[in-house]
């Protein structure tokens, strides 16, 4: 799963990387986005792309209450167009989440052992995402999201089963939905999911390294450079 993630960068590079307008604030260094947390993601809107913000659990659009986006906070690859939870979304409303880094958790003796994973320059990338966006009765708006998993790479496989899929930066704009993904084999277009499930995978392994950080970052209300410190 991804529970956690950074995003380091300010709101100007995130929207330089991303081709985005800049954001009116910026909030500052995130050291530990949290699940329910608002995140920024990045939407296609009608022919440009926009910066949003989300609340990161995703909370279909027939949920009779919000509360479902607590346990929507990921959503498996190889499962999207067979939830209904998904589906709808994986058809229509894809997204990119931006990040710098995000953290998993590895099972010991001693109790679960956080790790820090980024790519070793520090750069930006895009974790593959969904959105919706749910009605209260009273008419109310909530924008929500959830990120994709995949298998893990050899990075991440000793310290956890899943990791976030990172879309490759020539991938982001299909994603998105932009251009049709290539033919799959002589003669076969990909099914309409198909033509975006292909573009979720693993991430290479020498794009990522990760290492052991504080049980501090345990807490979400803990934000600060402490979070991302190799552990001694």
């Amino acid at each position: 799963m991804c529970g956690r993630y950074t995003i380091i960068h300010s709101a100007d590079a995130v929207a330089e990387r991303f081709g985005v307008a800049a954001p009116h604030y910026d909030p500052g260094p995130r050291y530990n986005v949290a699940p329910t947390q608002g995140v920024p993601i990045i939407v296609q809107d009608g022919g440009e792309r926009a910066l949003v913000q989300a609340h990161w659990g995703l909370v279909p659009f027939w949920a009779k209450d919000p509360a479902i986006g607590s346990r929507l906070i990921n959503a498996r690859a190889e499962t999207l167009g067979d939830k209904a939870s998904f589906k709808y979304a994986l058809s229509r409303r894809r997204c990119l989440v931006p990040a710098d880094g995000f953290y998993e958790w590895q099972r010991t003796r001693e109790g679960a052992q956080p790790f820090y994973i980024r790519p070793p320059d520090g750069r930006l990338f895009a974790m593959a995402g969904l959105w919706e966006q749910w009605e209260s009765p009273d008419g109310s708006p909530l924008l929500s999201c959830a990120i994709v998993t995949v298998e893990p790479n050899d990075v991440v496989r000793p310290i956890h089963s899943r990791m976030p899929a990172i879309l490759a930066p020539n991938d982001e704009q299909r994603w998105l939905g932009g251009p049709r993904a290539a033919r799959t084999g002589p003669g076969r277009a990909p099914a309409p999911e198909e033509q975006y499930t292909m573009l979720l995978r693993p991430s290479p392994n020498d794009l990522l390294e990760a290492y052991p950080v504080s049980r501090y970052v345990n807490s979400p209300a803990n934000n600060s450079p402490a979070c991302i410190a190799r552990a001694a």
